[in-house]
């Protein structure tokens, strides 16, 4: 279970994130969804330990995690595949899906996990010797969250994965995130595409300009005539 209670996130004279309270069950799927300047991508920073000037209370299996540095939380068991992609150019696919397991030194295990995620995503297996700046959008958010895999990460973020995406790909992905799910992985998603984001979650909340403003399970935040009128088009 990971539990953030009053999260406060700023960036110089900034306030991202205004002291957000939220859960993610062990074992589950919560999405994040808002608008853009919402807060998403700045709540999971301050999870991952990338936002220097937070204030709150996150805990993670009981244990507080808040001024753990990124290193340590990787180490913890929490991961994110970051909005943007952020693969490494230069390198090949299998480079960059080894550089997922850095913090691991279980050869059996990384090489079962990397088996698993070429199964996962066939295409990458194929390129596995390419550079990674050579491959589709498509391609490089397949080596994205592949990369964050590789951590064997009990509680998996992903920002916007699949922003920029063709319709197919979209599909796919949110196929890729029940899997993800059903292997005993805890998700937490920040996602635009909210017509998506509800039907696959198994709980959810609403930001806005740094605050939540709503929550519940998929179902009931997709059938709020609220969410629908600002989010889901109807």
């Amino acid at each position: 279970m990971l539990s953030i209670r009053d999260l406060h996130v700023s960036y110089g004279g900034i306030k991202a994130v205004k002291g957000i309270s939220l859960d993610v069950p062990t074992g589950q799927i919560v999405t994040l969804i808002g608008a853009n300047g919402a807060g998403k991508s700045s709540t999971l920073r301050a999870i991952a330990g990338l936002c220097k000037n937070r204030k709150g209370t996150i805990t993670w299996d009981g244990k507080d995690i808040t001024h753990s540095d990124p290193v340590s939380i990787v180490k913890a068991g929490i991961v994110m595949s970051p909005e943007g992609r952020r693969i490494f150019p230069h390198l090949t696919v299998l480079e960059n899906l080894e550089l997922g397991a850095y913090s691991r030194n279980d050869k059996d295990g990384i090489a079962k996990d990397m088996g698993w995620v070429f199964d996962l995503f066939p295409r990458l297996s194929e390129r596995r010797n390419q550079k990674g700046g050579t491959l589709s959008g498509g391609e490089q958010q397949m080596l994205a969250v592949g990369r964050a895999l590789m951590s064997s990460p009990a509680l998996v973020m992903l920002d916007e994965p699949s922003l920029g995406l063709a319709p197919l790909l979209v599909r796919e992905v949110f196929d890729i995130i029940r899997e993800i799910n059903d292997r005993g992985m805890t998700v937490l998603l920040v996602e635009q595409n909210a017509h998506a984001a509800l039907k696959v979650a198994h709980h959810a909340y609403v930001l806005e300009t740094g605050l939540v403003t709503l929550s519940g399970t998929g179902e009931e935040l997709a059938a709020d005539e609220r969410v629908r009128a600002a989010y889901l088009g109807g």
